[in-house]
């Protein structure tokens, strides 16, 4: 059994999952990887993960709806969220707002496109 913490990538971007859970191998974590929420969902059924980097504009299961369904369960309720979001004033021509953001009970947010240095200070912080 590894001593690294899991975290799970969940992107429909497989080149941002990939960028992103190189960048997270190269700082000693374990990396699981989804391309949706449904699947998202099944990976954490097999392994818990510490914490999770979620996209909010995703097919079949968006951010959004996976982050409140693990808050408001009693068993994933204390995985760390961090939403990952494209979603910005200029982005106009989307259902996704940053009132939908902001009422979720995620735990931290990065704007897309992200810094890697950036979203590996708020991995950290978060599971200080």
């Amino acid at each position: 059994m590894s001593d690294k913490k899991l975290i799970l990538v969940v992107d429909d971007d497989p080149d941002l999952v990939e960028s992103v859970s190189m960048k997270l191998e190269s700082e000693n974590f374990q990396v699981a990887k989804a391309y949706d929420g449904i699947e998202a969902m099944d990976r954490i059924k097999e392994a818990r993960p510490a914490l999770i980097i979620l996209d909010v504009m995703m097919p079949r299961k968006n951010g959004y709806e996976l982050c409140d369904e693990l808050k408001n369960s009693d068993e994933y309720k204390d995985i760390v969220i961090v939403l990952l979001t494209a979603v910005a004033d200029a982005v106009t021509s989307t259902s996704y707002t940053h009132m939908d953001g902001k009422t979720t009970l995620a735990d931290d947010f990065i704007p897309k496109p992200i810094e890697l240095d950036k979203l590996m200070e708020i991995v950290k912080e978060n599971l200080e």
